[in-house]
């Protein structure tokens, strides 16, 4: 029986990337979602973020960083918008499970070695 879920992230992100591996080799098929090339539209980025809250927004990336005080007030929905890099990743759904980042309780959680 395959499981699947969505992995949301960046293509040229080295945890998104080793997520995406392990999770193909414990049995996942993986529908990957590059949130730079594929930006998300306002319903979904609503969507994530009633379901992880502010947490879903990366306050220790690059992207944060060099964000201005007005911008890093905005309100997240409209933040995803303007700068997708800015979300935290790998951000992950399958089934009912929402995840966020590659640790090693998301990885116990998905059943992948730790």
């Amino acid at each position: 029986m395959t499981r699947t879920l969505t992995l949301y992230g960046l293509a040229h992100c080295s945890t998104c990337q080793k997520a995406q591996a392990e999770l193909e080799a414990n049995g996942w098929s993986v529908s990957f979602r590059d949130v730079q090339k594929q930006p998300l539209d306002e319903e979904l980025r609503r969507r994530l973020v009633a379901e992880w809250s502010d947490k879903i927004i990366n306050r220790a990336s690059l992207t944060w960083r060099g964000m201005s005080e007005a911008e890093r007030a905005a309100d997240p929905v409209a933040m995803m918008g303007e700068k997708p890099s800015v979300m935290k990743r790998p951000a992950i759904e399958a089934g009912d499970l929402r995840l966020l980042g590659w640790t090693a309780n998301v990885k116990r959680a998905l059943g992948v070695p730790v």
